[in-house]
Parts: C-alpha cells; sequence; structure tokens
C-alpha cells in the first residue's frame, strides 16, 4: 500500500513530540478508528556479552585494523621503493609518493556516489575492497625482481596504487557510518563509543604497520637485496584478511538501502546558479540577493539555505591545503632525510622508513593530553581558544616543525662527507706494505699532498683534495720504500674519490689506483668491498643472499651493500681452506674497504677502513620536528573535523567530509608540484614550505575573524530537516485525506 510504504519511509525520530507523530498517523491512515499500524518485526540482532553493543561491529572494527595496517604498512615502505628499487630520483619518488595519496582522497566522492546512490554501503565496501585485495598482489608482484624488466616493474606498480588508491579511498566514506548504522537509536551513548573505539583500530593498525613493515623491507633479505615484495605482500595478506572478516559478518549486519547521494544534489544545485546567473547576467530580471537565489527556479528554497550555509564553511577551507602539503611529507621528504641519519638509539637501532612510528604513537598521547590537560589549563587562564583559533595555532605548529626539519638538514649536510666538484678530486693511501711509504707528485703543483710517510695498514678517512686542469688528468705517483723510488702513472676523474694502494713484495712496492663511492650510501645501508692479499681467490658469504669472490694477488671486489649491523663471524674460503672473519660494526651509511691479510703471528684476518665515514646525525633529532608536526594535526585536524561537523546543516555533513577529503587531495598535489618545479636544495624546500604555510595561517585568521559561528540553537523546522521525497510522499498523503 502507497500509505504503508510512506509511513514506513519516514524517519519518527525527527519529530520533536510523540503528539506529533501521532497527528501524522491519524492524518494518514485511511480510517479514522483504525489503529496505527504496527512497525515490521526486527531482526534479532546478536549481542556482545548481553550488552547494546551489536557483535557485528566486532567485524567492522577488526577489518578497519587490518585495512589500515595494510595501507600504511605498504605506504612506509613506498618512497625507498621508488628510490631504490625503481632507482627514480628523489624528486620523482616524492612527486608519486604525493599523486597517489592525492588520488587516495579523491576517490572517496566515488566510493559515497555509489553507497548512497547505487550499491548501499555493504556492497561497495565488499566489491572495493576486492579491487583494493587486487591492486596489493599486483603491487606485490611489481617488486619481484624475476617479474620482468623494470618497465614491467613500473607498470605493475603503477597499476596497482591505481587499483589501492580506488579501494582504499572508495570504502574511506562507507565503514565508519556503516558502523554506526548497527546501532538502533536509542543506543546513541554506544554508537559514540563505537567510534572512539574505530579510530583507536585506526591509530593501532598505523602504529603496528609503521614499526613491523620496515622490519620486513630490511631485516629480510630476499632476491639479494631489500625485501620489498615480503613488505608489500604482508600488507596485502591483512587486506584479504580483512575482505574475509567483514565478509564472515554479513548476516549480522544492518545493510541500509541506498538513499540518494547529497553530494550530487548540492552540486547540480551549485551548478545551475552558476549557470543560470550566467545565461541571465544581461536581461532585465532583478539581481537576486545572493548567488545561489538563482536556482530556485529548479531547486526547493530550504536545500537553497542549506547549501549557502555549506559554501560558508567551504569558504574557510580554501587555505587548507597548504597544511596538509606539510603533514604529508612524513612519509616523502622527512624518510629521505632520515635515510642519511644514523638510527641507532643504543637501546633499539631505527630503520629510516621506521621513524614514521612516532606519528601514530604521539597521537595516541596527544588526543587525551590536550582534551583533559592542555585545553583546560588554557581555559583557565581566561583565554577563550575558539575552533578557528586552534586551527591557526596548528598551522603554526607545522610551520615550526618546517623550520626545524630546515635546520636538521643543515646541519646532516655539515656532517656529511663532501662530494668533490667540479676539477677536483678526492684521494687517500692505504698501504699495504709491511714497512712505510713515503708518496709525491712529480706533475702537480702542490708537491707535499702526503707530507708524511704512510705507515703500514694505517687507517684514515682522510681525503686529499686535488685540483685538477681538466675534466681528467694524468699524474705521477712516486713511491720511495726503503731506499728504493718507484714511479706509476695514473689518470684521475673530477668528481671522484679514489684509493691508492700500495702492495709490497720481495721486489718492492706498486699502485694501484681504486674508484671509491662519491658520496654516503643510499637507504642508510653499509657498503663494503675487499682487498685480496692472498695467493688463493677468496669466496665470502656476507649475509643469506649476498656473497662474492675476490681473485687472488691483490684482486678488489665491487662494493656490495648490507644493513647496518655487526658482522663476526663472515664465512670465507680458499680452495683448501675455511674461515671465518670479523667485520665488527657496518653503520649507516659508511663505506669500507676491508683488506684480506696473513700475518704469521695473528693469521687470517680482515684490516678494515673507513672509505666513507657512518651518518653522523642521529636519528633522534627528528623527534622535535615529529612531536611539533603532530600537536599541530591534533589541533588541526581533529579540530577542523569538529567545527566543520558543527557548522554543517544536518543534511550536509557528507558533503562536507568529501571537501574535506579533496583539501588533503589538493594538499599533496601542492608538494608534487614543489617537487617537480622547485630548484631548491632540501632545506630551502622546507623554509619555502615552512614560510608558505604562515602567510596562509595569516589569511585564515583573517578569514575566520570574519567568519560569523552557526549556533547551535539555529535549527531547521520539522518540515525542512526531512528528506524531500519523504516531504513530498506524507505531503499527498495528508491533502488525500483532508479531502476526504
Amino acid at each position: 500500500m502507497p500509505e504503508e510504504r510512506a509511513i514506513e519511509e519516514l524517519d519518527m525520530n525527527t519529530f520533536p513530540t510523540n503528539e506529533s507523530k501521532e497527528t501524522l498517523f491519524a492524518l494518514v491512515s485511511p480510517k479514522e478508528e483504525l489503529p496505527r499500524p504496527s512497525s515490521p518485526p526486527k531482526k534479532t540482532a546478536w549481542k556482545i556479552c548481553g550488552s547494546n553493543y551489536p557483535l557485528s561491529i566486532a567485524f567492522i572494527v577488526v577489518n578497519e585494523f587490518c585495512e589500515r595496517f595494510s595501507y600504511y604498512g605498504m605506504k612506509a615502505v613506498l618512497t625507498l621503493y621508488f628510490l631504490y628499487f625503481l632507482h627514480w630520483s628523489e624528486d620523482t619518488s616524492t612527486s608519486v609518493y604525493h599523486a597517489f595519496s592525492s588520488l587516495c582522497y579523491f576517490t572517496p566522492l566515488l566510493g559515497a556516489v555509489m553507497a548512497d546512490s547505487w550499491l548501499g554501503k555493504f556492497r561497495t565496501i565488499l566489491y572495493l575492497s576486492l579491487v583494493y585485495v587486487l591492486g596489493h598482489v599486483i603491487k606485490s608482484l611489481g617488486a619481484v625482481p624475476v617479474v620482468g624488466g623494470h618497465l614491467m616493474h613500473t607498470v605493475l606498480s603503477m597499476v596497482g596504487l591505481f587499483l589501492i588508491a580506488l579501494g582504499t579511498g572508495g570504502i574511506k566514506p562507507c565503514v565508519a557510518a556503516f558502523g554506526g548504522d548497527q546501532f538502533e537509536e536509542e543506543h546513541a551513548k554506544e554508537r559514540s563509543r563505537f567510534f572512539s573505539v574505530f579510530y583507536l583500530a585506526i591509530n593501532a593498525g598505523s602504529l603496528i604497520s609503521v614499526f613491523v613493515t620496515p622490519m620486513l623491507r630490511g631485516d629480510v633479505q630476499c632476491f639479494g637485496g631489500d625485501c620489498y615484495a615480503l613488505a608489500f605482500g604482508v600488507p596485502g595478506m591483512l587486506m584479504v584478511l580483512a575482505l574475509v572478516v567483514f565478509a564472515l559478518g554479513s548476516k549480522m549486519y544492518k545493510k541500509p538501502p541506498p538513499e540518494g547521494n547529497i553530494v550530487v544534489e548540492v552540486s547540480k544545485c551549485i551548478w545551475f546558479a552558476i549557470s543560470n546567473r550566467l545565461k541571465n547576467r544581461s536581461s532585465e530580471i532583478p539581481k537576486r540577493e545572493h548567488w545561489l537565489d538563482w536556482a530556485e527556479e529548479k531547486y526547493p528554497k530550504q536545500l537553497i539555505l542549506e547549501v549557502k550555509a555549506l559554501t560558508r564553511v567551504l569558504f574557510l577551507y580554501i587555505p587548507l591545503p597548504m597544511f596538509w602539503a606539510l603533514l604529508d611529507q612524513q612519509g616523502s621528504r622527512w624518510t629521505l632525510q632520515a635515510t642519511r641519519m644514523n638510527g641507532n638509539m643504543g637501546f633499539f637501532v631505527f630503520q629510516p622508513d621506521q621513524i614514521q612510528v612516532l606519528n601514530p604513537l604521539l597521537v595516541l598521547i596527544f588526543i587525551p593530553m590536550f582534551d583533559l590537560g592542555i585545553y583546560p589549563l588554557v581555559k583557565m587562564c581566561g583565554i577563550n581558544l575558539t575552533s578557528i583559533r586552534k586551527m591557526a595555532t596548528g598551522m603554526i605548529l607545522a610551520s615550526l616543525a618546517f623550520a626545524i626539519a630546515a635546520t636538521v638538514e643543515i646541519k646532516i649536510n655539515e656532517l656529511s662527507p663532501h662530494t668533490p666538484g667540479g676539477k677536483e678530486v678526492y684521494l687517500r693511501i692505504l698501504n699495504l706494505a709491511d714497512d712505510e711509504v713515503k708518496v709525491s707528485l712529480k706533475n702537480y703543483h702542490n708537491n707535499s699532498v702526503f707530507p708524511e710517510p704512510i705507515k703500514p695498514f694505517q687507517k684514515t678517512t682522510d681525503h686529499s683534495k686535488m685540483l685538477l686542469t681538466t675534466e681528467s688528468q694524468s699524474f705521477h705517483f712516486q713511491l720511495q720504500y726503503h731506499n728504493r723510488s718507484v714511479t706509476s702513472e695514473h689518470m684521475l676523474e673530477e668528481k671522484n674519490r679514489y684509493s691508492l694502494v700500495i702492495r709490497g713484495d720481495q721486489s718492492g712496492v706498486s699502485s694501484i689506483l681504486v674508484k671509491g663511492m662519491a658520496t654516503s650510501t643510499a637507504n642508510g645501508m653499509a657498503a663494503v668491498r675487499f682487498i685480496n692479499t692472498l695467493d688463493k681467490d677468496v669466496n665470502l658469504t656476507l649475509s643469506r643472499d649476498v656473497s662474492l669472490s675476490v681473485g687472488e694477488d691483490y684482486g678488489i671486489s665491487d662494493y656490495k651493500t648490507l644493513e647496518r649491523g655487526k658482522y663476526h663471524h663472515v664465512q670465507c674460503r680458499t680452495e683448501d681452506k675455511d674461515f671465518s672473519l670479523d667485520l665488527g660494526l657496518l653503520d649507516f651509511g659508511a663505506a669500507y674497504v676491508i683488506a684480506i691479510t696473513n700475518s704469521s703471528d695473528q693469521g687470517l684476518q680482515a684490516w678494515k677502513t673507513e672509505d666513507i665515514s657512518p651518518n653522523q646525525m642521529s636519528i633522534a633529532w627528528q623527534l622535535p620536528q615529529y612531536i611539533m608536526i603532530t600537536a599541530a594535526e591534533v589541533m588541526f585536524s581533529v579540530t577542523g573535523l569538529e567545527f566543520s561537523y558543527a557548522q554543517a546543516p544536518l543534511s550536509m555533513k557528507s558533503v562536507l567530509q568529501a571537501a574535506w577529503l579533496l583539501t588533503v587531495a589538493i594538499g599533496n598535489i601542492i608538494v608534487l608540484i614543489v617537487a617537480q618545479t622547485s630548484a631548491l636544495v632540501q632545506w630551502a624546500e622546507f623554509i619555502l614550505f615552512s614560510c608558505l604555510l604562515l602567510i596562509v595561517c595569516l589569511i585564515f585568521s583573517i578569514m575566520g575573524y570574519f567568519y560569523i559561528p552557526i549556533k547551535p540553537e539555529d535549527a531547521y523546522n520539522l518540515e525542512d530537516t526531512m528528506p524531500s521525497h519523504i516531504k513530498e510522499n506524507a505531503r499527498n498523503l495528508v491533502t488525500k485525506k483532508t479531502k476526504l
């Protein structure tokens, strides 16, 4: 019956009193004496331990934990994957990282439209989770070295990231709302607690994944290097688990049908108002008070009023993307900064991409600290800390965080080994003879480059800088050993480091020129090469997947990169003997040259010298900038969400949520543009972002000063808060009954 269907569509909780409900039932009943229709029997809901919490929310919370683990775990190692697996530049890696992040915040619009207009929340989550899983599978395959070449890895990675962005963004606006749908209206208190648990699951998943995934990448070796396939595969398996858990609760869920998407309606209303205004700009139609009033020909007045309230808040959103441009660089620029720092904290050794764990950890600490401590204390001091002021303070804190990051970057550059410039080379002497050797240059303007004799096995990381007259130049080295003098000629090329290895035998000494590493190693790894002074080839096993062979009689190996760590028992083998070498600690960013020697009194041993010294700046110096940026996030993000929800009309909450996510997407696009167009060094880029946010903060503060907030008592009347299709059905029925 049409009358019964109309009654079922009505949300009875929108009426202010029971008397109003009874009045409507009396009006729509076909007979005055008939009792009000009874509600259909409710499906018995599974409860948790007899409480008012539906059992179905347990499946939703576990699903969210696994999904967030999947997303943040994959994202934690993404920049380093671009940099060291795909071998992209830092700027390209940063740009693609933020392009992916931006796409993840554009796709929620698609998910919201699908859920509200077509599939409903349950099927939207289910179908897009399948897309999500497929993206993880393809992304993991793209990290397996034996699957195709570089082009195939790039294509698989991009396709996988696109599907992941579609999946994670598409389900983002649905999961929390679907969880709220599981509660009865009279259980609002329990529903509020559910959202707290839901938020805890998000941060717990993020916290654990950002800590664990870098360990899977760095501590596990596969295919002869970092195991990116495992680092992407484990989050993929967690997403499979998230999908399975969510599907298992299918029969327990309440599944509200799609009811139409307000985002689409608002967009159409705004578009019609603009197009109608442009169409009539030269006509004699009287001007209207507000530009949205030009939509009155097609849309109801109440919708126009609500869109006006919405646009007032959206106007304040204009400066917000700049904040997200800074906040989201924790996973890109700040991670790249960490690769040039020393992760040894004494009690724990952090991988460069593992330090991101500070953000979710500090969020969990700061939210109760601000709500229960700082905000009440500020209020006691007589300071009215409004939402606008909190958000502006968050912007200032984020700006200070980037100023700190710039300071740390400058200090890292000061402590890092200098890279040879144009027409420059750095040269050092490694004396592997049994006595000291005096080295001089016969055809160089400064004959005292090496003023002191070089002692045998003298450990030094000092390189002497030499200036060339051309891009490459030949030099004659004179070696004085005992009472003999030997001259050897070597060609040096600009922008390189060299080691002149002096070897001794019964007939005297000779030299070998070896090109070294120009800069510190990538990704915080250690690099090592070997010189074999024995008369037999030596095979070394450095780790499960890293082995090499060094030729006899001063054979020199290429560099091999290893995880930072202690290597006390490196297995070695010659054609007639097995032995082990103690290499000691191979530290972050360092490059080592290790000579395998045979001493009559100590036997076979390793003599180690640093070609490039380890990273000097401790990763602990990133802690202040993480504290500052997290405090900024709590003051800006949490407050901004609360402010938006309070200021939006009841029917416009979802529109504001979509707009809020779009500001995050635009913020990532800003980083992408700066990374591709800016020619600034890193510390200067940090300063640029810091200054831009301060300017934006000033603009936002001025806009906020003139903003008049909506008061809680400014509520709409009953008819205005009801959905339009329900109002129309009720109005028709009331009219019909009145005529009767």
